[in-house]
């Protein structure tokens, strides 16, 4: 805990501190993949989508916006929190949309390090594709702006990036893919690795310096892994995994900030936080963490459709679906990790809407 607040505090007050005295609001592209999605999906022939019921039921006007949550992300808490608008989906936008300069969302549901990750969800935006985007939009910034003064906005903007959580849920951690019958984990992480290394290295060529990498969360501990323990406890050796590739991560940006000119690469480490919500929930005001509010078949599929059946209160459950936590749980950690940050008091996010629950 202390060193994430050690880390992203730095970070963040940098941002801040640049934003007071250049009188500028920030920047923020975002990578990632469910965890962060805002839309992407919904203009893509893809089977990883959530603009549908239940989905958005806390969101703003109770309405799916391809979010996989009932509410916010935590990139939409945080965005508020930094007193700008969360990021609009890339695919929403025109090439040349004005909007391209106050900051775009790459992050896709299924989408992952590996290229081949979540390939039976048919169409997504891996990494590689969210880099290959970022490219074009920089191409978009020049062409409005010019060249000079595009390479400081994309300098000075911050990059946040959240990736990897499907490389393990829907790659290795499946026995019907490739990845989980070729690679021993020790093989597997290192692809990993070497594939991450060479996605920094082309980010920050195209102009990134201030990126902020997520790492995993508990894996084991989601309810699509839990229902894989004859007790429904925790898987073990996937949480290990899961801190072996953190371990490395580190290490690797460790790397890249001493050989990439001006890199400004942090590892936020948020797998202590999201491991305390999950097994101390009622010191967070929550009752249920080991299980979704939405009663969901977690052996196939794990996503929340329109005919299933919703629990009582959402905000006493940790996770909304096999794999997302709550609107409530994301603005738990969002306002936990400001809290650590400044060493006060910060009081919620507000929410954007005046919330409504359905009765079941």
């Amino acid at each position: 805990m202390v060193v994430l607040a050690q880390i992203l505090g730095f970070l963040i007050m940098a941002i801040v501190a640049s934003v007071a005295s250049a009188g500028e609001p920030v920047v923020t592209y975002v990578f990632g993949d469910s965890l962060t999605e805002v839309g992407n999906n919904n203009y893509l022939q893809s089977l990883a989508k959530s603009n549908y019921p239940f989905y958005g039921i806390d969101y703003e006007g109770g309405k799916a916006t391809g979010r996989f949550t009932n509410g916010r992300t935590i990139g939409d808490i945080i965005s508020a929190k930094l007193g700008v608008q969360s990021p609009p989906p890339y695919l929403s936008l025109a090439p040349n949309d004005d909007a391209i300069l106050k900051g775009v969302n790459y992050a896709s549901g299924g989408a992952g390090i590996l290229n081949d990750t979540g390939l039976y969800f048919i169409q997504r935006m891996t990494f590689d594709d969210q880099i290959k985007s970022f490219e074009n939009t920089k191409e978009a910034i020049k062409a409005k702006i010019g060249e000079e003064a595009a390479e400081k906005h994309v300098n000075k903007a911050v990059y946040f990036i959240g990736m990897g959580s499907n490389d393990y849920v829907n790659n290795f951690l499946q026995p019907f893919l490739a990845a989980g019958q070729q690679y021993t984990h020790d093989e597997f992480v290192e692809l990993l690795i070497s594939t991450l290394g060479e996605q920094f290295t082309r980010l920050h060529q195209l102009g990134a310096r201030k990126i902020v990498f997520h790492g995993l969360g508990p894996l084991g501990c989601i309810p699509s892994q839990r229902v894989k323990s004859t007790r429904g406890i925790c898987l073990k050796q996937v949480n290990l995994w899961v801190q072996e590739f953190n371990s490395k991560v580190g290490k690797l940006i460790a790397s890249l900030n001493k050989h990439l000119p001006y890199a400004q690469i942090t590892f936020a480490d948020t797998y202590p936080i999201v491991l305390d919500l999950i097994e101390n929930p009622s010191a967070y005001g929550f009752k249920i963490s080991n299980t979704s509010c939405c009663n969901v078949d977690t052996s196939v599929g794990g996503l929340c459709l329109p005919n299933s059946k919703l629990c009582k209160n959402r905000t006493e459950y940790v996770f909304w679906d096999a794999f997302h936590p709550t609107d409530a749980a994301n603005a738990v950690l969002a306002d936990r990790i400001f809290t650590t940050l400044f060493h006060e008091a910060s009081s919620p996010a507000p929410a954007p809407y005046p919330r409504k629950f359905l009765k079941t």
